[in-house]
């Protein structure tokens, strides 16, 4: 398996971007700790078709079918499961990636609160000097949202709000969810293939961008 990904969905609105993400790594051989907190398992069933279970090895089971992934491959942690290795700066994964990302959550990172194994997961991250991404989905942002994000920046963290880009025409919901994920996978310096890249001299770029669209001056 190419590296370990701690992966947390939390409440906020977006499970799509969490659900590809998670479809990606286990395509891409990562070992992956997966983390859901309870109104995150509300939003993935009101926003999406899957009905998640609420046990966390019924959920390993769900996604590991679901995304035919290896067995033990994926392992799902309780918020409570202090015993995981997540828990402990000895046995941290390579990164984190926290999406959808709360406020809320975004405030108890910020703070160091630890008050549960989502928000020490992240924590020990942080100490011990791994990627932290934190995909944070609300809008507008108030003063106190944005000097946490400051605040977590300048200790390191990734701050990738959830803003894909327009540019390359996307023609459905699913281009967009696509965009956010290869740039979580591009920052985890994971070779992929979700979306051609800017530039990239291929004839499916090229079609993507008519020439008419790239004459402008703006």
């Amino acid at each position: 398996m190419s590296k370990t990904i701690t992966l947390i969905m939390t409440g906020a609105s977006g499970a799509q971007y969490g659900l590809r993400l998670l479809e990606q790594l286990l395509a891409l051989r990562c070992k992956v700790y997966l983390l859901l907190s309870r109104p995150a398992l509300l939003v993935i069933n009101t926003e999406t078709d899957y009905k998640v279970p609420a046990r966390a090895a019924e959920i390993a089971a769900y996604f590991t079918h679901l995304y035919q992934a290896s067995a033990g491959q994926l392992t799902v942690f309780e918020r409570e499961q202090w015993m995981a290795p997540i828990a402990s700066g000895s046995a941290v994964a390579d990164a984190t990636v926290v999406c959808p990302c709360t406020t809320a959550t975004l405030s108890a990172i910020a703070c160091g609160s630890s008050r549960n194994l989502i928000e020490r997961a992240a924590d020990v991250t942080l100490k011990e000097r791994k990627k932290l991404i934190l995909v944070v989905r609300e809008t507008p942002f108030s003063e106190i949202h944005l000097e946490n994000m400051l605040k977590l920046a300048r200790m390191g963290a990734v701050i990738m709000p959830a803003n894909p880009g327009f540019y390359f025409r996307p023609q459905s919901i699913d281009d967009l969810v696509d965009f956010m994920v290869a740039r979580v996978l591009d920052h985890l310096d994971l070779k992929h293939q979700v979306q051609p890249r800017w530039g990239a001299p291929t004839q499916e770029l090229a079609d993507t961008f008519p020439a008419n669209h790239l004459s402008g001056n703006d």
